[in-house]
């Protein structure tokens, strides 16, 4: 557990320091990209049904 708290940290820790010199209009452009993937990716999973148990 300590181990994965560690490497939580480390991996966020890059993250941030990759983020830091980036622009902010270069951040609003990774926003967009990121949200046209999440869109991309709600169309094909779809929604779910739900059925009834009765």
């Amino acid at each position: 557990m300590l181990l994965r708290l560690a490497c939580l940290a480390a991996t966020n820790t890059f993250a941030l320091l990759r983020l830091l010199p980036i622009s902010g209009r270069d951040k609003d452009i990774e926003i967009l990209a990121v949200r046209h993937q999440l869109l991309a990716l709600q169309r094909q999973v779809g929604k779910p049904t739900f059925t009834d148990t009765e």
